[in-house]
């Protein structure tokens, strides 16, 4: 690797959270029956003609403006002509010459923890093809047509990323993006953000880009990390060995963590683009692009900022809480709905025990049993001290298992924190009068002996005692015993 300079470019394909598809008014809903929803268009039968979806158009404006894109006046769809068993129509409609958005960035965190700004070379509405199905018949394969048509847009990244790491940072970023958009449901499994990398290596003084490589529909993080891991180090070895690299398609094999030629590499004139004579121009009315602009909401990027300067969070929550919409939504509100407690123990509560006991229940933020504004009473009774963190803890769990909000919990469990200075005093005289060798040891200057005696106190309260109350007064009698 020290001789040898990777060199990484993405295409990502983002299903976009239309209700129809792109040229037809088939449903795109994910798990219907094999080819229920395929209609006549999607089939491929003579004499149908697709009618562009205009909610799919605005969806790719919005994407556009968001990456700092040029929203093209005029752009036209174009055929791309292949032959494959789930394209029945023998090419796909898609954009070649005249996208609809040109240029833009987006930023990282390259590999240094410096930001980057990786450009944008251009992001184009297209359908997407069918689906081959090869578990269902021994010896022969299936087509469902069922996503046939359903509407993507492909946004194709500048060859300017250098690690697997660096190429993971930016598909995150960009699945961030488009979930703050609400232009893709963000579904890996159903593969609804799938990408495509292309991978090249070069000598580290070479300016030349070396033979490409083409790693197919990658739909995970990690599996996009170790295929293009695997395909650096694959391409370095061949090179160092004397043999050539040969540009091609290759797929990634999950269980074997290696990737594998499919085909070889088709070239842009191999699919002979040409606009749909069935398709007229699309032309962008200013206006409404300017009113799409208009109404796009604080992005992940801004967010960031925000929590960073404002709410002064750790980089770690700014990275926890930003990186799901909604769950930045249940943050805020948390926040809003407890306005005496600091957000960092707003964050502290929502990242670290709300997602970690989520995670263990295989639940997401939006099926949480905890809501937000039972999140923030919960809070508030830790401010206002009718519960110490430690007891917080127990009504949280009450509150997890459908008990209630806090307050409910609290009472029902008998959880309120004993605050009243002369009970705490009680309790501890009766544990100093037997306690005649570690009151010693703290004299002699044992001072550890002090969380002996507040463990003791504590544990006769059952956890109920105001622990800063409890160490304030052990010391003041101890002191004047």
């Amino acid at each position: 690797m020290d001789h040898w300079q990777p060199v990484i470019g993405l295409e990502l394909h983002v299903q976009l959270k239309t209700r129809s598809k792109i040229f037809s008014a088939a449903a795109t809903a994910y798990g219907a029956e094999v080819n229920r929803q395929a209609c006549a268009l999607d089939l491929g039968m003579p004499g149908t003609l697709p009618v562009l979806n205009g909610e799919a158009v605005e969806m790719a404006i919005k994407l556009g403006h968001a990456i700092g894109g040029k929203i093209a006046p005029e752009c036209v769809f174009a055929r791309k002509n292949y032959f494959y068993p789930d394209l029945p129509k023998g090419y796909q409609i898609s954009q070649f010459e005249q996208p609809i958005v040109a240029g833009g960035t987006v930023e990282i965190d390259g590999d240094d923890g410096a930001p980057r700004k990786i450009g944008i070379v251009r992001a184009h509405l297209e359908e997407d093809a069918g689906k081959s199905v090869h578990d269902l018949f021994r010896g022969r394969s299936g087509i469902d047509l069922n996503r046939a048509g359903t509407p993507l847009i492909e946004i194709v990244t500048e060859p300017e990323l250098h690690t697997a790491r660096e190429a993971v940072a930016l598909m995150r970023e960009l699945y961030t993006l488009v979930m703050y958009l609400d232009i893709c449901d963000g579904n890996l499994a159903e593969g609804s953000f799938r990408c495509d990398a292309n991978v090249s290596v070069r000598p580290r003084e070479s300016t030349k880009l070396g033979t490409r490589a083409e790693i197919k529909n990658i739909n995970s993080f990690r599996f996009v990390e170790r295929a293009i891991d695997y395909e650096i180090h694959r391409q370095i070895h061949r090179l160092e060995s004397g043999e050539q690299i040969v540009q091609e398609t290759r797929l990634y094999d999950a269980d074997k963590n290696e990737t594998r030629s499919m085909r070889g590499k088709e070239e842009a004139e191999d699919y002979r683009y040409f606009p749909d004579p069935d398709l007229l121009p699309l032309r962008i009315d200013p206006a409404a692009s300017e009113r799409i602009r208009a109404g796009i909401p604080e992005l992940p990027a801004g967010k960031r900022r925000r929590y960073r300067d404002e709410l002064a969070l750790s980089a770690e929550d700014v990275h926890q809480l930003v990186a799901h919409p909604r769950l930045a939504e249940f943050f805020e509100a948390v926040v809003a709905a407890a306005p005496g407690v600091e957000p960092k123990r707003c964050a502290n509560w929502v990242v670290v025990e709300l997602m970690g006991a989520l995670h263990k229940r295989d639940l997401d933020i939006d099926s949480s049993p905890v809501s937000a504004s039972m999140m923030a009473g919960l809070l508030a009774r830790i401010a206002d001290g009718t519960i110490s963190g430690k007891l917080a803890k127990s009504v949280f769990e009450g509150m997890l298992s459908g008990e209630g909000d806090a307050d409910q919990v609290i009472a029902a469990r008998g959880l309120r924190q004993i605050s009243d200075s002369d009970a705490i005093r009680d309790v501890i005289r009766g544990i100093l009068a037997d306690s005649e060798e570690q009151i010693a040891q703290y004299r002699n200057g044992e001072a550890k002996v002090l969380n002996y005696f507040v463990g003791q106190v504590m544990r006769a309260t059952r956890g109920q005692a105001n622990p800063g109350q409890v160490r304030k007064i052990l010391t003041e009698e101890l002191d004047n015993e």
